[in-house]
């Protein structure tokens, strides 16, 4: 039996149970809406197949007083793999069904030639079936691949990688050719903000953002317990929102974009012209930073100033109870958080303001967990 030829309402108690299980079944009703007859009628069928469990040990209903029986995702009924394509590696998680790491890897990319990536992401998947012991029991169910850029999650394509240089690839079908398994594509920062969702900073919210900042800036946006994919696969780009004041051109082409001043790559560009030396790395325009170089703590407070703006835009937009700030960028957050803070005050609308702000780095297997917690995903809700 196939997740996704259930009713709505067996996706609904699935997913709950995924995100906040175990759960006795009247306390699934509460979290659902749904009636006690409707949740048994889903559960049965669930039950009979093994994609849910009864944990035999019953524990006491706060509200009847009664005892009650915990059921659960059977987190053994299947395996999937998340890959994280990054512009020089690969970072692979084999998880399980509540996608908990049973196996990670990482394997190095000599080359962004398309055909090199498919055949290494191939390697990959081989080594951590092998690794995870399920390459005798073909467990693995599905593949998730995450990637920067314009993807097209329902056609598998990847429209435009700047990182990559590619440009209508699809990748999913390539991926799956190569495997003989079942892939999707997902954005990277998306398929990171469906796994906050599940099991990270955004379990329980009805509305959050996930923004990185790293070589890119992007945003994952959860509305109403949804990951907006927008209509043409592109939403959450706040790093090609326009802020002006600066004429530095972005990888997109245009200038005045976040991404143009508060990368990690334009942050070393701008300490690099700062104190006039063109071997400067990121690391030591943070020590210099740290030790009080004038120059460089202004480079980094520029950067907290557009950062601050998206990071307004964002709130006034959409309204979220919470803004995550993760990606390899937040290892210098320390030297703009002040900033940021400030101008986000300074231009969030009302209430908007009250936004709680969070920062949380993440290495990179958590961005392939993103990967498998998407292809798991379409078990119970199948792109159309």
């Amino acid at each position: 039996m196939s997740l996704a030829d259930q009713p709505p309402a067996a996706a609904l108690v699935f997913q709950t149970l995924l995100a906040h299980g175990p759960l006795t079944r009247a306390e699934v009703g509460r979290r659902t809406g749904l009636t006690a007859g409707a949740i048994t009628k889903v559960a049965t069928p669930l039950l009979a197949d093994g994609w849910i469990t009864e944990l035999g040990r019953p524990v006491v209903e706060r509200a009847s007083g009664r005892p009650a029986t915990l059921i659960a995702v059977r987190a053994e009924r299947a395996r999937f793999v998340g890959v994280k394509v990054t512009g020089d590696e690969l970072i692979g998680v084999l998880a399980d069904l509540t996608a908990q790491p049973l196996a990670t890897a990482r394997a190095p990319l000599g080359s962004r030639d398309v055909g090199t990536v498919v055949l290494a992401i191939a390697r990959l998947v081989t080594r951590l079936r092998e690794e995870a012991g399920a390459a005798q029991d073909g467990a693995v169910h599905s593949i998730g691949v995450t990637i920067s850029g314009d993807v097209d999650g329902q056609t598998g394509t990847v429209s435009y990688s700047p990182f990559l240089d590619w440009r209508r690839v699809p990748l999913a079908h390539l991926v799956e050719t190569a495997t003989g398994t079942p892939t999707v594509v997902e954005n990277d920062v998306r398929a990171l903000t469906v796994a906050e969702q599940w099991f990270g900073a955004g379990v329980g919210l009805s509305s959050f953002a996930l923004v990185t900042v790293g070589a890119g800036i992007g945003a994952g946006l959860s509305i109403g317990g949804r990951v907006v994919s927008g209509a043409h696969g592109v939403s959450g780009e706040i790093g090609h929102l326009p802020v002006g004041g600066t004429d530095r051109t972005c990888t997109c082409g245009n200038t005045g974009c976040v991404e143009a001043v508060a990368s990690t790559h334009a942050i070393t560009e701008q300490a690099r012209q700062a104190t006039g030396d063109p071997e400067l790395t990121m690391a030591e325009a943070v020590r210099r930073a740290h030790d009080g170089d004038a120059a460089v703590r202004a480079v980094f407070s520029r950067a907290g100033h557009v950062m601050g703006l998206a990071l307004a835009a964002v709130a006034n937009l959409i309204g979220p109870e919470r803004i995550i700030i993760s990606g390899e960028g937040v290892a210098s957050y320390d030297l703009y958080a002040d900033q940021i803070r400030q101008t986000f005050a300074d231009h969030a609308f009302g209430a908007a303001a009250d936004c709680d702000i969070v920062v949380r780095p993440l290495p990179f297997e958590e961005w392939a967990r993103g990967g498998a917690a998407v292809a798991a995903q379409h078990l119970f809700a199948p792109v159309k």
